[in-house]
């Protein structure tokens, strides 16, 4: 089973538990199933506009045994507010920068 962290976006917490990113991973559903069922090592947040933490977090969560990192929808897709982040591209490329090839970015989650 892969091990993957989740970053979602801080702006969206209020309005979404991160529910639907659980079952979807437990299910290996939508951005899971080219992967199939995975395990969540970590579910942080960006840390907030620009979103500069996610890097940081990021590398922490491989460290601890993430095989990707996974960029939720709220960041990526904009939802459940229908506004993608202003900051994902920045956000992508530092990750990806920073944990290299150590971690396969996943762009989305449902």
């Amino acid at each position: 089973m892969t091990k993957v962290g989740i970053i979602r976006c801080q702006q969206t917490e209020d309005m979404c538990p991160g529910t639907m990113d659980f079952k979807i991973a437990s299910e290996g559903k939508m951005a899971f199933a080219e992967t199939g069922p995975v395990d969540i090592v970590g579910f942080v947040s960006c840390g907030g506009c620009p979103g500069k933490r996610a890097v940081s977090r990021a590398a922490l969560m491989v460290e601890r045994g993430a095989e990707a990192i996974v960029i939720a929808s709220c960041i990526s897709r904009g939802n459940p507010i229908d506004f993608p982040c202003p900051h994902y591209e920045e956000i992508k490329n530092g990750i990806s920068k920073k944990v290299g090839s150590r971690a396969k970015i996943i762009e989305w989650t449902h």
